[in-house]
């Protein structure tokens, strides 16, 4: 569904007009033991809630309750994309407690704010959650490469996860359509497709050496898991990851 929607032509929505109970949470809303206030607007579909951890596709909007100014709100039809950890704590909290195709209205207290919010002041939210994407899991072998692991003359370590279909293999200056995930040897993900909802499709011939190699050996449809040293991967250029590099990739498509 999310994947559609992402192709879908966006459409651009005017400001939110407030709440008429902007001020005063009705009185069968909940109240939590730190002062947070929701009310469901209209009951999820599927009884899963998201973690801490994990991604959502959420539509929202935010106005200041003392005046009903609008703070922030999805500004076209197609779903906000969002780490749900990275939200105020009280709209962190507001779609924990919800379920898919759930819409809710909270009343966030500047205790919960994570600084952004005025001592005395509200932040009135409407909040729907559309889906709830989680994170790749880390693999159990990211720290270095296992015994029966392949490697070639460059130093790139790979292990075939599943295999592909055919025997065409991608040349250097072909697109390639792929998931991916990546991890620092910590076992800290820097990047991935699977959280942005949908396959990503690049030119082999500008990517990190290391992928150059690695996709080449890859048919459609197989899932690969690669150990690239960093003189094949960022070489230590400042704002990237560093060290060692390990990906799982799938190769989709061969443009």
């Amino acid at each position: 569904m999310i994947a559609a929607l992402l192709f879908a032509a966006a459409v651009t929505l005017p400001k939110p007009a407030p709440p008429a109970n902007l001020k005063t949470p009705p009185a069968d809303a909940q109240t939590s033991a730190d002062g947070l206030i929701s009310k469901q607007v209209q009951a999820g579909a599927a009884g899963e809630h998201p973690g801490d951890a994990d991604f959502v596709h959420v539509r929202y909007a935010v106005w200041k309750g003392s005046d009903g100014s609008v703070i922030d709100y999805t500004r076209t039809n197609i779903p906000t994309f969002v780490d749900i950890s990275k939200l105020l704590p009280g709209m962190r909290k507001m779609f924990g407690q919800m379920t898919p195709g759930e819409k809710r209205r909270a009343w966030i207290p500047a205790s919960l704010g994570g600084g952004r919010i005025g001592e005395g002041e509200t932040f009135v939210v409407d909040g729907e959650l559309v889906d709830i994407v989680h994170p790749p899991t880390t693999p159990a072998d990211v720290a270095a490469p296992p015994p029966d692991a392949t490697k070639t003359a460059s130093g790139l370590a790979y292990k075939i996860l599943a295999p592909g279909v055919g025997t065409v293999h991608p040349r250097k200056r072909d697109k390639v359509l792929v998931n991916y995930s990546g991890w620092t040897v910590d076992g800290k993900m820097f990047d991935s497709s699977i959280i942005k909802g949908e396959p990503t499709e690049l030119p082999l011939d500008l990517v990190i050496p290391g992928w150059v190699e690695g996709i080449q050996l890859m048919t459609e449809g197989e899932r690969v898991r690669f150990w690239i040293p960093q003189k094949l991967a960022y070489k230590g250029e400042a704002g990237m990851p560093a060290g060692m590099l390990v990906f799982d990739v799938e190769l989709i498509k061969i443009r």
